[in-house]
């Protein structure tokens, strides 16, 4: 596999903006079901478990396809994916607006999972090829921040747009958004690598063995399963049904605290992809710092019987948010394990990892929702949502679980390659010795 030259200098930045503007949008199509579910619920006569499943269809079919999609990237290119998969997201988004049963708004949920399946590991897939590999980490964050802020364009402008002209108008507005991005990746995006026929004929399941042998690889995945699905559980569904009906809040309250958690993960993007890329050695530990970091601030909201006062849910969603940014730190173990010729595969099984977490959490606390309320119910006490937010324990351990092991086995590999690396204690222990030899 060999690259073609650049065709200019701002080529780079072309390309770059023309696959973040297509993660823009996609992100926003994602999201924008977090925003509708009052409005989903009514439509269609859902109960949680149903609205939850609305959610829960849309990112298996996301989280199913991501090594094919992966596969599809190594063989055909990122301009390929992302201008296909926009374009299906469009018509999802289309037959959404049109439909008016759950069958076919199931349909229209499959679309927009099936489109945004290969979008994101694209643009992952265009940094690795356009910059250097100093900077793309930083440039990985940067993609997650202006992606991430599709969920602001939920928060705020979709909102509005829903109250004020309803379901149709709304999501044919998204479709329109969708055609438009599509248009945009074919016209801005080139494809720098040159695959070789041995890689368009390598067969499916020998290529994702290969992609998936490196223990660096399986860290990837289990530290991108253990960081965002917090964010998501809060961002994507449960997040405004709680504050509205739980915590009492008002709807420009509860789309303060959305927007404040997409804030926190944009801010703390750069932060995350500097450090990754000032320490490549310590990078597990920012998950799990992150992992303990987001079970406090959870313990924090779910103890108390009472709904809690605003500058704690600010906090709970700004802690919370900085986890997806954290999760990216499972593609640049991806990027640094994996050979070129399989990066989209191994990138999309690395991003499988944080939305089978979600997926299992979206749909766990609808599930406990609908067992511990009144038959019947479509909204839901403090106490119900106590007991099923406190489902997420058991993501959270597999997944802190999962780093902990796969990071063992990728160290031992690293050894046996000639790279120890010490423990932090020792790190630290020289730091503070060199700091007293140059005070003395």
């Amino acid at each position: 596999m060999t690259r073609a030259p650049a065709r200019s200098s701002g080529a780079p930045a072309v390309v770059f903006t023309a696959a973040v503007v297509a993660y823009f949008v996609g992100v926003t199509h994602r999201t924008a079901l977090g925003v509708a579910g009052v409005e989903a619920a009514a439509r269609f006569h859902l109960s949680a478990t149903g609205l939850a499943l609305f959610s829960v269809v849309q990112l298996a079919v996301y989280a199913g396809m991501q090594i094919p999609a992966g596969r599809l990237l190594d063989r055909f290119g990122p301009r390929a994916i992302i201008t296909t998969g926009s374009l299906v997201m469009a018509t999802g988004q289309l037959v959404l607006a049109l439909s008016d049963d759950v069958p076919t708004a199931l349909v229209a949920r499959v679309l927009i999972g099936a489109g945004d399946a290969g979008i994101f590991i694209s643009a992952i897939r265009l940094v690795a090829d356009w910059f250097p590999p100093r900077r793309a980490p930083v440039m990985v964050q940067v993609t997650g921040v202006i992606g991430q802020s599709g969920q602001l364009a939920s928060a705020i402008p979709v909102a509005w747009l829903l109250h004020a002209h309803g379901w149709s108008a709304t999501f044919e507005t998204l479709a329109v958004a969708g055609l438009l991005a599509s248009a945009g990746a074919f016209v801005g995006i080139r494809d720098r690598t040159l695959r070789a026929p041995a890689v368009r004929s390598e067969r499916f399941t020998s290529a994702v063995r290969t992609a998936v042998q490196p223990a660096g690889t399986r860290l990837g995945f289990w530290s991108h399963f253990a960081t965002p699905f917090s964010a998501n559980v809060v961002g994507m569904l449960w997040g405004v049904p709680f504050f509205l009906t739980a915590q009492g809040l008002t709807p420009a309250q509860a789309s303060l605290l959305l927007t404040t958690l997409t804030l926190s993960a944009m801010a703390s993007g750069p932060v995350v992809g500097r450090l990754t890329a000032r320490h490549p050695l310590r990078r597990s530990w920012l998950v799990l710092g992150s992992c303990v970091a987001t079970a406090l601030v959870w313990v924090a909201l779910l103890v108390p019987s009472t709904p809690r006062p605003m500058w704690q849910l600010l906090v709970f969603v700004a802690v919370v948010g900085a986890g997806g940014p954290v999760s990216l730190v499972g593609m640049d173990f991806a990027r640094t394990w994996s050979p070129s010729a399989s990066l989209g595969t191994a990138t999309g099984f690395v991003n499988t990892g944080g939305f089978i977490s979600t997926i299992g959490s979206v749909l766990a606390v609808g599930v406990v929702l609908q067992l511990v309320s009144p038959a019947g119910a479509t909204t839901y006490t403090l106490d119900a949502y106590r007991l099923a937010f406190a489902v997420l324990v058991v993501p959270w351990t597999l997944g802190v679980l999962g780093v902990l092991r796969s990071r063992r086995r990728t160290r031992a590999d690293m050894h046996a390659a000639g790279v120890v690396v010490p423990p932090l204690r020792d790190v630290l222990g020289r730091r503070r010795a060199s700091r007293l030899d140059d005070a003395a």
